[in-house]
């Protein structure tokens, strides 16, 4: 029936629509979305008069046949449709994320998708603050998409307050919006699972955050050979740095600057950390920690009596008694780009090396006091569902997830269209899913239909039948046919 429908229907055709976009603070920040209109170069000169970040530009006026002619059925850049089949998938990953969430205690929560956008900028120097979908309401207020989820959780528990009972467990699923470059598995929306534990200072939190990932993992036939976890602490930075009394202000900026040392050369590395006001002799011996893999090593060059040390082999010691031990490892090169982090950090990767990062999270222990709020120990995590999905691809491991009806009630005679309604009814007033055929069709349309929605039986009302309060019932697996009264069929 999709088939059907004209290309046409597609195609705006109301005044209304018209002007709705016209007044869209998004078409107005971002001229691109409009690029294929004959007004793009009119959209962009305004934009950029404005600094390219005002929702109060007034764009050149767009004709209702420009619109008709030009518009693009395809989804931005960076986004997806959802059809059925795709839709089926991401409900199976969302229920996997859940019911892992439901298994460790954890209470489900949910954002606004747009916020403000001072909750996202917090210092200079990260990634995020250039990748804001970001723009001014009608209300001359500053206002962003969400990139992330953690921020709106911090909101939330310093707007609760002391209403709240410590500790809290929460989880959400949400969207997530950044304008960034596109690669496989990162797409410029996508859906988050984020895991936190707030009011817990102790190592146990971050253990029992990766001991719930890894069950996901388990849970869709995903092994340590395929997937293992990078860890260390914010605190090693901080311990060198102090050695050479780096300001405290720095360790932000050094962090975000040796986030990128997968990405870019050595020399750039440095160059950045310098023109930051690092030391060389600090960069080096900087440099020299981000290197090792052990932490035999570390203890040889700090020492085994500060914060990261000891808090790092608490963690290894922990994931010996949770009994994943082989999928985490050491390495002092993970930072994480966010600012907020404090303490351990970690990161799960693809031992195939194809893939970017599959999630992250660490200890933020420091971030409800830059809103405003008084610190509570807390740590999460963000799983992304782009990068997962990818990696299931690559294994193999995607259900095949057709649609599956248990009942297809039809009737071959139009005067008794009303009859098969009543029985659609009373199946699914019992619970079960029921597909009604809505127009007169053939029985051949009718078991063709059938066929390619996984109904498991056929209920045919006919005549006769009816007259007698019964109804013809086909087992489809097995072809079996019966007659049932109608108060006897469920």
């Amino acid at each position: 029936m999709l088939s059907a429908i004209s290309s046409s229907l597609l195609i705006p055709n109301k005044p209304l629509l018209t002007r709705a976009l016209l007044r869209c603070p998004i078409l107005a920040t971002n001229p691109k979305a409009l690029s294929s209109l004959s007004t793009a170069s009119a959209l962009s000169n305004n934009a950029a008069a404005a600094g390219g970040r005002t929702g109060a530009v007034s764009p050149a006026p767009v004709t209702e046949e420009d619109l008709q002619q030009r518009i693009d059925v395809n989804p931005p850049k960076g986004t997806r449709d959802f059809p059925p089949e795709e839709m089926r998938l991401r409900s199976w990953l969302f229920s996997n994320f859940r019911e892992v969430s439901r298994l460790f205690s954890f209470e489900e929560v949910d954002f606004p998708v747009l916020e403000s956008e001072a909750l996202f900028i917090r210092k200079a120097g990260e990634e995020i603050r250039d990748q804001l979908y970001c723009f001014e309401d009608r209300g001359n207020r500053r206002v962003a998409l969400r990139p992330e989820l953690t921020p709106s959780l911090a909101r939330l528990v310093i707007q609760k307050g002391k209403s709240l009972s410590l500790p809290l467990k929460w989880f959400a699923v949400g969207q997530c919006w950044r304008y960034e470059r596109m690669t496989r598995g990162r797409r410029r929306e996508h859906y988050q699972w984020n895991m936190d534990i707030i009011g817990v200072p102790e190592v146990t939190a971050e253990a029992e955050l990766i001991s719930a990932i890894i069950t996901f993992f388990k849970q869709l036939g995903i092994t340590a050979s395929d997937v293992g976890f990078k860890v260390s602490s914010r605190k090693l930075l901080q311990a060198v740095l102090s050695r050479y009394s780096i300001p405290e202000a720095l360790f932000g900026k050094v962090c975000i600057i040796i986030d990128k040392i997968e990405k870019l050369p050595l020399e750039e590395i440095k160059k950045e950390l310098e023109s930051v006001g690092v030391l060389e002799e600090a960069i080096e011996q900087l440099l020299q920690v981000l290197s090792i893999k052990s932490l035999t090593e570390l203890e040889e060059i700090l020492g085994d009596s500060g914060e990261a040390v000891a808090d790092l082999k608490q963690l290894f010691s922990l994931a010996d008694k949770f009994g994943y031990s082989e999928w985490i490892q050491f390495d002092a090169s993970i930072v994480r780009g966010l600012a907020y982090y404090t303490g351990i950090v970690f990161e799960g990767f693809d031992r195939g090396g194809k893939l970017r990062a599959i999630c992250g999270g660490g200890r933020y222990d420091r971030l409800l006091s830059t809103f405003g709020g008084d610190d509570i120990p807390a740590c999460g995590f963000g799983f992304g569902d782009a990068v997962i999905m990818e990696l299931l691809k690559e294994k193999g491991l995607l259900p095949e997830l057709g649609l599956q009806i248990e009942n297809i009630v039809c009737t071959l005679d139009p005067g008794l269209q009303g009859a098969a309604a009543t029985v659609a009814t009373i199946l699914r007033e019992k619970g079960q899913s029921v597909d009604l055929v809505l127009e007169s069709k053939p029985l051949k349309w009718v078991f063709k239909r059938a066929s390619r929605i996984n109904a498991n039986r056929l209920i045919l009302v006919g005549v006769s039948e009816w007259q007698r309060g019964m109804v013809g019932v086909k087992i489809l697996s097995t072809g079996e046919q019966q007659e049932i009264k109608l108060d006897e069929l469920d």
